[in-house]
């Protein structure tokens, strides 16, 4: 167990935080997920606690072969994935599978294993490398519109339209995180003003297209349309409900919370243990608890931070700020729904939350910043190791010249004293001089 610990390279406060995250979400998923159990009629407690705990030890895998391979190797694996996630999207797009009755394009079905998948959380991941690498790469030339839309933008916005019909939330999450990333690369304002005007153009006209024409392509518009009347509106629907029972935990947790597992409205909250988790947690520790999870996420985000001030390149920094901020503004979202400061999205708590493909992903983002870490740590035990070794050399050449300059001292002596001898004087210099 000490030989895998000391094994694991990078910061060590970005470890810490995603394990104290990973432990806290136990209990609450189990908690919640009674909701499956008793309500729908779906498997035992215990079955959904282990696959919870089977999804965090592959996640903690995947970060662990992630982080040891050098960061700089993800400039290459970007532009090969980039096509490859493009394909994924669009079989995405024709095939997504039904969770439950519902239509869920966003999905699809891994072949032999029987896993549900999210190809967007990969998409994000791989898109937001593939930008990094961009602005990396033309740190010291000068960007015009044209080349910068043609190699950055048209990637962009073809990845952003494949995910946009089934999935809005997460578009607007990955277009904003683009933007903030292009920004912290040093991308001319100009022309990231104008982007955004055009990303804003291309939405409006998607959604009248598919006003204008419902049965042209699977969308979601309609949905999106109800949840943000409903969050601005007092007609009731199922958002609202979701909402008001996520509000009565989090009221009814009060400071202290009713205890781990005696939570009530995780038998009435559909998505209790993924979308509203944030509530149980609330209701089950109190304030103390929710305030505790939104702390250790603002430290994550802070080590993020610190981590990309330190990172020794370009690519380096922007692979920090583009995949680490990504995930501590979906833990807001999430906080924010339960708390009815934004509308139903539907993304999940980071690390926290049940499922697969969204734990996974985190923990590949995790582990490519920790390769970023740990690559700056490697640079920065050279240098002090060179400089350990310059001062063990330049010890060795005073210790040398100290020697020598003895041996000198002596062979000086020696020779003064055989011309006293020699002379028959007391003073070794009389005889040097040829005095008597």
């Amino acid at each position: 167990m000490r030989e895998l610990i000391n094994s694991l390279k990078g910061d060590k406060g970005i470890w810490s935080f995603v394990v104290l995250l990973a432990l806290i979400s136990f209990m609450p998923v189990f908690s919640a997920s009674a909701n499956l159990v008793y309500v729908i009629g779906k498997g035992s407690t215990i079955g959904y606690l282990v696959k919870h705990l089977v999804h965090i030890f592959i996640g903690f895998a995947l970060i662990y072969f992630v982080h040891k391979v050098p960061y700089h190797y993800y400039r290459g694996l970007s532009q090969i994935g980039l096509p490859i996630v493009g394909l994924l999207l669009v079989y995405t797009f024709f095939q997504g599978t039904v969770i439950d009755g519902a239509n869920a394009s966003r999905w699809i079905k891994v072949p032999f294993i029987g896993v549900t998948f999210q190809t967007s959380a990969l998409a994000s991941i791989v898109l937001m490398v593939y930008v990094a690498r961009y602005l990396a790469k033309i740190e010291d030339k000068e960007i015009t519109f044209k080349s910068s839309f043609i190699e950055l933008w048209i990637p962009v916005f073809i990845v952003l339209a494949l995910i946009l019909p089934a999935n809005f939330s997460t578009t607007a999450l990955i277009f904003s995180m683009v933007c903030m990333l292009v920004f912290v690369g040093r991308y001319p304002l100009r022309y990231l003003g104008t982007i955004i005007g055009m990303g804003v153009a291309m939405l409006v006209f998607f959604v009248v297209f598919a006003k204008a024409f419902p049965d042209a392509m699977p969308n979601r518009v309609d949905t999106w349309i109800s949840r943000v009347d409903s969050f601005f509106s007092d007609k009731p629907n199922e958002d609202d409900y979701q909402i008001e029972k996520a509000k009565i935990a989090i009221a009814t947790g009060k400071i202290n919370g009713l205890g781990p597992g005696k939570s009530v409205q995780k038998n009435f909250l559909p998505q209790s243990s993924s979308d509203f988790i944030f509530a149980i947690i609330v209701e089950e520790y109190g304030l103390i608890g929710g305030i505790g999870v939104l702390f250790l996420y603002l430290m994550l985000f802070f080590r993020f931070l610190v981590s990309a001030h330190k990172a020794k390149t370009l690519f380096g920094k922007l692979l920090i700020v583009g995949l680490g901020f990504p995930i501590i503004f979906q833990a807001l979202i999430n906080m924010g729904v339960a708390v009815e400061l934004l509308p139903v999205t539907g993304q999940t708590l980071p690390l926290i939350s049940s499922g697969g493909s969204s734990i996974w992903m985190t923990c590949i983002a995790v582990g490519i910043i920790l390769s970023v870490t740990k690559k700056d740590e490697e640079i920065e035990q050279e240098r002090l190791e060179k400089e350990e070794r310059e001062e063990a050399l330049q010890r060795m050449i005073d210790k040398h010249l100290e020697e020598e300059g003895k041996e000198r001292e002596e062979e000086a002596e020696r020779t003064s004293a055989a011309f006293s001898i020699e002379d028959g004087t007391k003073n070794p210099m009389h005889a040097v001089m040829g005095k008597p």
